[in-house]
C-alpha cells in the first residue's frame, strides 16, 4: 500500500529511521497485533502500537474498569469506571488515530476461543496478570506457530521475552509448570509502580514493531529483566528445554520441528 500524504506526516519520525523507512511503515499499516490484557502492560503497549501506525489492534479483556486500575492502566480514566475495559480502550485508541482498526474481545481469551482469536494476527502480546492465561497464550501460540511477547511486572520492575517459532525457548521452557494459585495472589498483594508497567509495556510494543519491520534484534532466547528501583537491566540467555511438553514435540506452521 502506498502511503498517503497524511500518513507520511503522521509517521514522519518512523519513516526517517533507516531501519523502518516507507517500506517498514507500510508493513506496520498492514499488520495486525493482538493485545491480551488491557491493564498495566496492555495500556502503554496498545497506545504505542496505535501511535506507531499498526493498522489493526485487537484488545482482549473480560474486566471492567475499577478505581484501583487507574494508578497504572493509562488507557482508562475516571469517567470509565464500571465500563468494559475493551470499550474504554477503543475510545482512547481511536482518539489517538481515528483510522485505526480496533477489534474487541470482551470475553477475553479462553481455552475454547483462543485458537480462533489469534489465528488472524501477526503478533501477540501477553499483557495478562495471571499465570493460567499466560500458559494458555504460550501453548496456543506455539501450537499455531504464532510469535508473541510475554511480559510480567511486580513492584518496581518486570521481565519480558519474545517467542518466534524455531527461534529459542517458549515461556513454558523457561518457567516450567504453572505455580500454585496462592503465588499469584501473593504477587498481586505485593503491589506495582505504574511507571514500571509503562516501561515494560512500551518494550513489548517495541518488540512488535521490530518483528513487523524486521528492525533490530528480538528478545528470542533471552529474558530481559528490568529493575526500576535501581534503574538496571539484566539479560539472561535462555536454553531450550528439550523435554518441554509444548514446543519440543510440536511443529511450527511450516511443519518443521521447533528448535
Amino acid at each position: 500500500m502506498a502511503l498517503t500524504g497524511e500518513q507520511r506526516e503522521r509517521y514522519a519520525r518512523n519513516i526517517e529511521l533507516k531501519e523502518i523507512g516507507p517500506e517498514g511503515q507500510e508493513k506496520l499499516l498492514a499488520a495486525k497485533v493482538l493485545v491480551i490484557g488491557a491493564g498495566g502492560l496492555g495500556s502503554p503497549a496498545a497506545l504505542y502500537l496505535a501511535a506507531a501506525g499498526v493498522g489493526t489492534v485487537g484488545i482482549a479483556d473480560p474486566d471492567t474498569v475499577e478505581l484501583s486500575n487507574l494508578q497504572r492502566q493509562v488507557l482508562h480514566g475516571t469517567k470509565d469506571l464500571g465500563r468494559p475495559k475493551v470499550a474504554s480502550a477503543e475510545d482512547r485508541l481511536l482518539a489517538l488515530d481515528p483510522a485505526l482498526r480496533v477489534r474487541l474481545y470482551p470475553a477475553g481469551v479462553t481455552a475454547e476461543n483462543i485458537g480462533e482469536i489469534i489465528a488472524d494476527y501477526d503478533f501477540i502480546l501477553d499483557c495478562t496478570d495471571n499465570f493460567p492465561t499466560k500458559y494458555l497464550i504460550n501453548d496456543a501460540c506455539v501450537r499455531m506457530g504464532k510469535p508473541f511477547c510475554h511480559a510480567g511486572i511486580l513492584r518496581f520492575g518486570g521481565q519480558l521475552l519474545t517467542y518466534v517459532p524455531g527461534q529459542g525457548p517458549c515461556y513454558r521452557c523457561v518457567f516450567g509448570a504453572p505455580p500454585e494459585p496462592d503465588t499469584a495472589a501473593a504477587c498481586r498483594a505485593a503491589g506495582v509502580v505504574g511507571a514500571a508497567a509503562g516501561a515494560v509495556g512500551c518494550m513489548q510494543a517495541m518488540e512488535a514493531v521490530k518483528y513487523i519491520t524486521g528492525a533490530g534484534e528480538l528478545l528470542t532466547g533471552r529474558l530481559l529483566m528490568y529493575d526500576g528501583l535501581h534503574q538496571e537491566f539484566q539479560t539472561l540467555r535462555l536454553p531450550v528445554f528439550k523435554k518441554c511438553p509444548v514446543c519440543s514435540a510440536r511443529a511450527d506452521s511450516a511443519g518443521e520441528p521447533v528448535q
